[in-house]
């Protein structure tokens, strides 16, 4: 990393200039202690502990609902791009995956601290606000996290308000949406929430559209003065065009000449999604000092993805040709998760002690499959068509690049079968110890059981099992020499299954290797400077070790370990009454390392540096401007390094109007420029086009 790691000395001295007296204001330091920057606002936190921000030893952010608001963010990925240290995967056209500090993941998703493994595009017309926790997590949160978890935190009943939300919007390239908010105050001790979105989906691509269904009735009950319920149910109903993006030419850079070229069928590149959603949540208050929390959670999911695109492309032998390969996947799932824990605080000698003890479980069945295409010229799964637009392709039958005529069929060519049961036990422990007025340190250690059984129906019913005992440890020592300024040092551990996020098959040689295990060492500074502005700055390492099977013995193993290394920044808050900003930059940088040692090549999807800006000014009471700018570096598609994403600059703008107390206006442009941009990508012949220029009007009411 360079002269990064003099980010220590630079700490340092800051800290000791501010330890000083330097921007000391107690007013401020009380302004944040009131307003809380505690994550969740329902005692209810993706840290289990009611801890400030301010005190936790590793990097966070929290965009509240009213940043994804103004800023017109519509999806996961939209809040992904403007979070220093991570950035977007394509995800295959059909699901959220993102990329935690160099880390690519499907399924480190939580949703009101309980997890949300399930591929697919997470709505937020229900969410309160959405944390992001960087580095390994898995004390909290269990196997994964290795380079971070992102929770939503949805909204719930509201005792003692009645109020209602009316939102809608449409944006010039045709899409629209409504959305309800609507809180009953039934009684002093119950209220009634429901939310309720639809929208209708399109972009800038040919043949995409598609709709998504939210419903999300919720109740909180006031059992006691120190016991609460919070019961919910959602209903997710979604369907959209999947689409994988465009080759790369001889250069190894997308070939911009098919900016507008879509390669797949306009009728069968499809993604569909029917989930059930059941949550029960009790808090209860044993004493002052003494809290619990403990939650149920059943998801039901249906989930079906097929779709047809580019696998091989050469432009300098035949460029106006392109192979096309596809598939069918189905997930059927059923996620049980209980989970409970206690927190104390209490003083032992001169010591202030928060004393955390949890413990979870998770029973998950889950069905999937995938058939390969099979077309009956090449009785395979690759067909050459020529580059066309549109292609010579609809449901399934078209015209290969030889003039024949070609028919696909999706249910002949079975390429797996898997049936799978998990059981995942957990127990944890953590201790948050105040040592004196300028030293606090967090201690814990987490125990887990992963027991997965896989039949494999497509090799007779082939039965196998295996079961993985893992203990995750966390340490972490935050230095205050002032209220609003900490200094941390932090350690963590994480691990991933040799099944993988989502219950890959493990027969065969996967059978015998151990998780893949992931560990994270941090440096980090957070510092109040007034109650409405925040910097915050981080140097970390993550060394991965994975297991592989031998290429020389396959009675052996090689251990493969690699390693990230980064550096973040970001400034949050309000400079003053007129003037917000939220800025944030990251800098990474790590190498692909296998069985014989270093490789010399850079990992996929690790743009060396990112930045970003949001900026807000109130113009006059009623009248309000925001201007975004995003960049991102280039990187590779692909571990061999001969695939690459340009490096892209993307410029956001909007425009507040409050028409009067009750109804607002707003209007967001996406991409001002109109940018030919490629954000993520797949593989080396599905990289992703960027959205072009785009303006959504929205309308907020509260009747």
């Amino acid at each position: 990393m360079g002269s990064k790691l003099s980010l220590p000395l630079v700490l340092a001295g800051l800290a000791s200039s501010l330890s000083a007296g330097a921007l000391a204001d107690d007013s401020s330091i009380e302004e944040v202690v009131v307003t809380g920057q505690v994550l969740y606002r329902d005692q209810l936190n993706a840290l289990k502990t009611p801890t400030p921000i301010i005190d936790v030893p590793q990097s966070v952010v929290v965009i509240s609902s009213e940043q994804i608001e103004s800023r017109g963010y519509t999806s996961i990925t939209d809040i992904v791009n403007y979070v220093p240290g991570l950035n977007s995967s394509q995800g295959e056209g059909h699901r959220d995956s993102v990329v935690f500090r160099g880390v690519r993941s499907t399924a480190d998703f939580f949703v009101d601290g309980v997890r949300d493994d399930v591929q697919y595009y997470r709505p937020l017309y229900n969410v309160e606000q959405v944390e992001v926790l960087k580095g390994p997590n898995a004390l909290l949160f269990g196997r994964g996290g290795t380079g971070g978890v992102l929770n939503r935190v949805t909204k719930k009943g509201v005792l003692g308000e009645a109020f209602t939300q009316i939102g809608a919007s449409i944006d010039t390239f045709g899409g629209a949406s409504v959305q309800v908010d609507r809180n009953v105050d039934v009684s002093e001790t119950a209220a009634f929430r429901v939310n309720a979105s639809y929208e209708s989906l399109e972009n800038h691509r040919d043949f995409f559209d598609g709709d998504r269904l939210g419903l999300n009735p919720t109740l909180k009950l006031k059992l006691s003065e120190a016991t609460t319920v919070d019961l919910s149910y959602e209903y997710l109903d979604h369907e959209r065009f999947i689409d994988r993006g465009i080759p790369t030419g001889s250069d190894g850079r997308p070939v911009e000449a098919f900016e507008d070229i879509v390669f797949g069928d306009p009728q069968l590149n499809i993604t569909t999604l029917e989930a059930h959603l059941l949550k029960a949540m009790l808090q209860h208050r044993f004493s002052d000092d003494i809290k619990g929390n403990f939650s149920a959670f059943y998801g039901d999911y249906d989930k079906l993805y097929q779709n047809f695109y580019a696998s091989g492309y050469d432009q300098a032998a035949t460029p106006d040709q392109v192979t096309l390969d596809g598939y069918l996947d189905t997930t059927q799932r059923e996620n049980l998760v209980l989970s409970g824990n206690v927190v104390a605080q209490f003083t032992a000698g001169s010591l202030q002690h928060t004393l955390l003890f949890g413990a979870e479980f998770i029973d998950t069945t889950s069905n999937q499959d995938r058939y390969n295409a099979f077309w009956d010229t090449t009785l395979d799964d690759n067909e050459v068509f020529a580059v066309n637009r549109p292609l010579a392709l609809s449901r399934g039958n078209g015209v290969n690049v030889r003039g024949d005529a070609v028919g696909n069929d999706f249910t002949s060519q079975l390429n797996d079968d898997t049936h799978v049961d998990v059981e995942a036990t957990s127990v944890y422990v953590q201790d948050e110890v105040t040592l004196s007025e300028s030293v606090k340190m967090v201690l814990g250690a987490r125990f887990d059981e992963f027991d997965i059984t896989v039949v494999n129906v497509k090799n007779a019913g082939e039965r196998r099992s295996r079961k993985d005992s893992e203990v995750s440890p966390r340490a972490g020592l935050i230095y205050k020499p002032q209220e609003n300024v900490s200094i941390y040092a932090s350690y963590s551990e994480s691990f991933l299954p040799r099944s993988g996020e989502q219950f890959a098959n493990i027969n065969g040689d996967k059978n015998q290797l151990d998780p893949d295990t992931y560990s994270n060492l941090e440096l980090g500074l957070k510092w109040d400077v007034t109650g409405r502005l925040n910097v915050s700055a981080a140097i970390f390492e993550i060394e991965s070790s994975s297991p592989q099977v031998a290429d020389s013995d396959p009675s052996t193993l090689d251990v493969i370990d690699s390693t990230i290394e980064g550096f973040e920044a970001q400034v949050n808050g309000q400079l003053n009454d007129a003037w917000g900003v939220a800025v944030g930059y990251s800098y990474l940088d790590g190498e692909l390392v296998d069985e014989f040692g270093s490789t010399g090549r850079r990992l996929r999807e690790l743009p060396e540096n990112t930045f970003s800006v949001w900026s807000t000014y109130q113009v006059t009471p009623r009248i309000g401007l925001g201007l975004g700018l995003t960049y991102q570096d280039d990187s590779f598609i692909n571990q061999s390094n001969t695939a690459t994403l340009p490096s892209y600059t993307r410029v956001d703008a909007a425009v507040y109007f409050d028409v009067s107390e009750r109804l607002s206006l707003q209007l967001n442009i996406d991409n001002v420029a109109d940018e030919l941009y490629f954000p993520n990508a797949h593989s080396t012949h599905q990289a992703t086009v960027g959205e072009s220029i785009n303006a959504r009007l929205s309308m907020q009411w509260r009747p």
